[in-house]
Parts: structure tokens; C-alpha cells; sequence
């Protein structure tokens, strides 16, 4: 295991498994500018890190993320809110680069969610591959409540959840959407006990790491470009990831295991 730590995140490698914590839980886990960064780059890391086959999300405390620290917006609005707004597309632009990160990572990404999971957390939620929701999770966008519209790729990912329509609701209403409902809806995959929350995440991007993962950052790249496609460019991309894969060590261990009758042993190669 290696493990490292700082004020805003904790961060573990365990058996495959990259684990990012947030960890500002007498702010709710409010991001932070160190937040920020400490994500963007962490990400990075495991993203070229060949120890790091699964990357786990996860939050110390009672909630995920309740979206941005509004304290230290107002503060900075009432400073000189010409100046804020100036300097916010800035801020946003640079931040973007950790969703780009999240999409593009070519390793399965969990996120495991408590409590509230709002704003950027909630975006975070719609980003990754896989999302485990504890039984009191609730998910909400609440931007319309602050007057801002969305940022953060979530645009781009929740009418590709949801549809056009249940995406227009959640950004214009507002409303919470408990655990149960996320679930239904798309937003999460799997609803379980507050308390058995971390342990089964772990247990999911455990077994994902041990996986082939090298075929996995092509399933990722064929499903997320799927949309964007045409019908004669998706076969071609099929065919061409499925004889890469058929050149690899994994697909020769998953075809030898299987004629021995035993698990595979994936190496991720």
C-alpha cells in the first residue's frame, strides 16, 4: 500500500486500486482552490500511474460534496464582483481539465457517494464510469439556486444519462433526487447501506484493477464516442481495438484460463 495525505484530500494505492478521498468534512466537503488542484493533479498521476488499474472516488464524513464554498464566493463578490467575474472564466477553464482527465482515464472509475453529492460533486458523479450510492445519497445541480448555469461537462454527460428532457429537469428545477431515483434514472448504478458503502466501492474497483484493462480503456473509448459516431466508423474502431486486444497478453492468459477451467490472471497488458 502507498498512501499519501494532505489537508483537503487523502490518497492510497491498494492492490491495483488508486483511492482519492476528499477530506474537508467540517466544510462538507466544499471545494476548495487546493481541492482543486490536489484532484488535477492526483488524477493525472494514477492516469499514468501502471499500478493504478482502478481509480476509486470517495469523501470523508457525512456528505460527498455540497457543490462550491459560497462563503468564499460572496466574499469575493463583495470585494469587486467585476473583478470576480473576470477572473472566473479563468478559474473554470483551468478546473476543466481535471473532467477532461476523468473522461478521458483509461481505467475504470468508481465514485462513491454519501450524503449530499451537489454542484461540482454531482458533476463528478455524472463524469465517471460508475457511481455506488449510499442509501442516503442525494443528488442534486444547484446552480439555478445561486442565478449561474452549469459548467464542468455536465451538459455534455447528463442528457447522454438521462435524455434531453430529465437532463432540462434537474438543471432548471433544481430539485433533489434521492439515492433510489438516482438509480432509476441512470445517475448510479448501485444503492447500498450508509455503512457498507466504502468497503463494497472497494470491493468493485478491486475487482475491476484485477480485471483486463487494457480492453477496458477500449470499451470506455468505443461506448463514450458511440453517440458521436456514425454506424460504418463504429464498426471500423471495433475492429480495429479487438485486434489490438487479440495481440495482447491478457486476451491469451483469458483464453488459456478458460480451456484450464481457472480464473484468469489479467496483467492489464
Amino acid at each position: 500500500m502507498q498512501q499519501t495525505g494532505s489537508d483537503h484530500i487523502l490518497v492510497e494505492i491498494v492492490d491495483g486500486v488508486g483511492h482519492i478521498r476528499l477530506n474537508r468534512p467540517d466544510a462538507r466537503n466544499a471545494l476548495s482552490p487546493e481541492m482543486k488542484d490536489l484532484l488535477t493533479r492526483t488524477t493525472l498521476e494514477f492516469e499514468r500511474d501502471p499500478q493504478v488499474r482502478c481509480v476509486l472516488i470517495s469523501a470523508v464524513g457525512d456528505d460527498f460534496m455540497v457543490g462550491a464554498d459560497l462563503r468564499r464566493f460572496k466574499s469575493e463578490l463583495d470585494h469587486d464582483q467585476a473583478e470576480h467575474a473576470l477572473m472566473f472564466e479563468q478559474r473554470v477553464v483551468k478546473f476543466n481539465h481535471y473532467f477532461t482527465q476523468l473522461h478521458r482515464m483509461p481505467k475504470p472509475v468508481i465514485l462513491a457517494a454519501q450524503g449530499h453529492c451537489v454542484g461540482v460533486g454531482f458533476c463528478m458523479a455524472s463524469v465517471v464510469d460508475f457511481v455506488m450510492a449510499a442509501d442516503d445519497a442525494k443528488f442534486m445541480l444547484a446552480y439555478r439556486h445561486i442565478g449561474l448555469s452549469p459548467d464542468a461537462g455536465i451538459t455534455w454527460a447528463l442528457p447522454r444519462l438521462v435524455g434531453e428532457r430529465r437532463a432540462k429537469e434537474i438543471v432548471m428545477f433544481g430539485e433533489t433526487i434521492e439515492a433510489e431515483k438516482a438509480r432509476d434514472w441512470g445517475l448510479a448504478n448501485w444503492v447500498v447501506p450508509r455503512e457498507e458503502l466504502l468497503e463494497r466501492a472497494m470491493a468493485m474497483a478491486t475487482r475491476l484493477a484485477h480485471g483486463p484493462t487494457m480492453a477496458f480503456a477500449r470499451d470506455k473509448k468505443l461506448l463514450g464516442e458511440a453517440f458521436d459516431t456514425g454506424w460504418d466508423a463504429q464498426l471500423n474502431r471495433e475492429a480495429e481495438y479487438i485486434s489490438e486486444c487479440v495481440a495482447s497478453e491478457d486476451h491469451m492468459e483469458g483464453v488459456t484460463a478458460f480451456l484450464e477451467k481457472r480464473k484468469p490472471r489479467f496483467k492489464g497488458r
